[in-house]
């Protein structure tokens, strides 16, 4: 008579499921949650099992286990800047969500690099992980998220996009998030805005230039200067003299980001000048760093921990059910204002009318 693979035959050696349940008094399927990280075991019985396993020596075979599974429990998550603060929040919103429900992540940054991004996407295929989360690099071409479905591997577009339709997609609104810049700096009274920071065509820059234009218009407002450059604090600090050499300069700059912002403002300190006293300047993202700068940033708070859980969230309802509808989740976005923008100083509004 054969024996059911869960129970050790004599003299093997090797611990069961069944023996580790036994000895923490739990069921073989608690056991099993408590291996795959599942949420729903109470932290008292985990401990009790983990216990049992340590006292048992019991080792947990995942390569078997991969085999018997239909998925592998890994997803690939794939970013376009990772030395970028705000990408590092993002990536641990999404590993916040997969840890907990068992999922371990290979994360690769992409460079904006097309190419790298396709070596990354078929490794990650030959590895066999059961979706992506990929914020695309600029230039990917449209049609990526079609090739993903014919091979079968889900994908979730975030922050960024190059097909709307008919795909997963979480991210924030871009357009209102610099509208309500703009809205607010108009009530400061300023005239002559400038949009700083960004050398790459891609959705999340055509969101906030639309927004910038928008938001001009509805105030019957030129729009000002638009000062394209990397997203660097280096290139920032370089865009005070672009900026206020001008013959007539703004007398406020809505940057890309919090990097190239805080990067404006070094490059005022460097002239002997303030943000918020010489230049209202704002960010867009609420990086921690943001709200430690002096004077501190007002800046567009995105959640971009809170878009990496959505995200994770979407994926994981994808992998479970392949031929769901598609899901667009848009975050809303929250002006925070801090001292870098301040109001018109005399010798501001004085450049204003002249």
């Amino acid at each position: 008579m054969a024996l059911r693979s869960d129970i050790s035959s004599a003299g093997s050696g090797r611990i069961t499921l069944t023996e580790v349940a036994e000895h923490a008094g739990v069921s073989r399927s608690t056991v099993s949650l408590v291996l795959r990280g599942s949420p729903l075991v109470a932290a008292d019985t985990r401990e009790r099992v983990q216990a049992a396993m340590a006292a048992l020596g019991y080792i947990y075979n995942r390569g078997a286990a991969t085999l018997r599974a239909a998925r592998t429990q890994t997803v690939g998550l794939l970013v376009c800047e990772l030395n970028n603060p705000f990408y590092a929040e993002l990536t641990a919103g999404m590993d916040d969500v997969l840890d907990t429900e068992g999922y371990v992540a290979f994360i690769a940054n992409t460079a904006e690099q097309p190419d790298r991004q396709d070596r990354f996407l078929q490794r990650m295929r030959e590895h066999n992980v059961d979706g992506v989360i990929l914020c695309p690099a600029a230039g990917t071409p449209p049609d990526l998220p079609d090739r993903l479905d014919r091979w079968r591997l889900p994908c979730v577009q975030a922050l960024r996009f190059v097909s709307a339709e008919g795909h997963d997609y979480a991210g924030v609104d871009y357009g209102v998030g610099m509208e309500t810049v703009i809205d607010h700096l108009v009530a400061l009274g300023h005239r002559r805005i400038a949009l700083v920071g960004g050398t790459l065509d891609h959705s999340a820059y055509a969101g906030r230039h639309a927004g910038f234009t928008a938001a001009l218009r509805r105030h019957g407002l030129p729009e000002g200067p638009v000062l394209r450059c990397p997203l660097t604090r280096r290139a920032g600090a370089d865009a005070a003299e672009a900026l206020l050499d001008r013959p007539q300069p703004p007398t406020a700059a809505l940057c890309y980001n919090d990097v190239v912002a805080l990067g404006l403002m070094l490059g005022l300190e460097a002239r002997g000048l303030r943000a918020g006293r010489d230049l209202a300047v704002t960010g867009f993202d609420d990086v921690p760093e943001a709200a430690l700068s002096r004077p501190g940033l007002t800046t567009v708070a995105t959640s971009a921990r809170q878009i990496g859980q959505e995200a994770a969230r979407l994926l994981l309802r994808r992998i479970a059910d392949p031929q769901g509808p598609p899901e667009r989740i848009i975050l809303p976005s929250r002006l925070v204002v801090r001292e870098s923008c301040g109001a018109l100083t005399p010798s501001l509004h004085h450049r204003e009318l002249s």
